[in-house]
């Protein structure tokens, strides 16, 4: 296939770019710093600005699909006005840039998947969440709805929208467990809060895996959770986590010290969702790690 990656240099990314070019797929690769590859078939990268235009549009025409994972980290930093603004800036104009591309090509691509995440949901509590439940009110659910919204544009043109809600990706030193086991491994692990909040994760080999499914099968539309099908709450991640690790899980940080550190960001940690993959089962897909303690052994922390 000939596929439009946006977002390839990111943690996600980068690793779906090296596993769709093993799988001999003819890539165009886009990010804002791309990198000085030279002689490498079947990869062309291309510097892009949402907004902008630029020799990348002529990529869209005539490629099989596109796989946008471009936004602002979530979690990187504090969310005062201007910072919750580059959020929703960097995710929405990205999508709008991709379907005006996709309406400007003379041969449309077959699909569009898109990036979200389970925060569409809110907070739910213990109330087990599949892709039919409704959006959340904070601000990191409105802004998967808008974000959402966005690549639905291109339903219009004929084009196939998946919409990839991702939980949690655990891989090694990247992502949450980057931030989660140095403490670990210095004996100050703990979780985070009361801990009895959902954490809905998923293995990068099952997240890759989910999205090269998603591109494959023409059956695959609408919202999917990239979510293990057994989450489970912030007390037994942890407590799993230190027994991998073969540490203690005691040092509990509590909720006034995680607003004091990361103000409304902490709203995030400390509201999980109990998402759940209903939409990917039911479309055959067969999680190669569905319990977390197999998960975390497979990373080799």
């Amino acid at each position: 296939m000939k596929i439009v990656i946006a977002g390839a240099t990111g943690f996600i990314g980068s690793i779906l770019t090296d596993r769709l070019w093993n799988q001999y797929h003819d890539l165009t690769l886009l990010s804002r710093r791309p990198p000085v590859e030279t002689d490498i078939p079947k990869r062309r990268w291309f510097e892009w600005r949402p907004g902008y235009g630029g020799e990348w549009e002529k990529a869209v025409d005539g490629s099989d699909g596109i796989v946008n994972l471009v936004g602002e980290p979530i979690a990187a930093k504090r969310w005062n006005e201007a910072q919750k603004e580059r959020l929703r800036l960097s995710r929405l104009a990205a999508t709008k840039a991709m379907v005006d591309a996709i309406v400007k090509a003379n041969v449309k691509p077959k699909f569009l998947l898109n990036a979200s995440a389970v925060g569409y949901y809110g907070a739910r509590g213990d109330e087990p969440i599949t892709e039919s439940a409704g959006p959340g009110h904070d601000f990191l659910a409105r802004l998967c709805v808008d974000w959402e919204n966005e690549a639905k544009q291109a339903e219009a043109s004929g084009v196939r929208v998946v919409l990839l809600r991702t939980g949690i990706v655990l891989a090694k030193n990247k992502g949450a467990l980057a931030k989660m086991v140095p403490p670990f491994k210095s004996f100050f692990g703990g979780p985070l809060g009361r801990g009895q909040q959902w954490m809905p994760w998923i293995h990068i080999e099952d997240e890759i895996g989910l999205i090269t499914y998603l591109i494959e099968n023409t059956d695959a539309r609408g919202a999917f959770n990239a979510t293990a099908p057994n989450p489970v709450t912030m007390n037994e991640f942890s407590k799993t986590l230190g027994d991998v690790l073969n540490r203690p899980s005691w040092a509990r940080v509590p909720p006034s010290v995680l607003a004091l550190m990361l103000g409304e960001v902490s709203e995030m940690l400390l509201n999980g969702q109990r998402a759940v993959p209903d939409a990917a089962v039911k479309l055959g897909y067969v999680f190669k790690y569905p319990h977390l303690p197999e998960a975390l052994k497979s990373l080799n922390l």
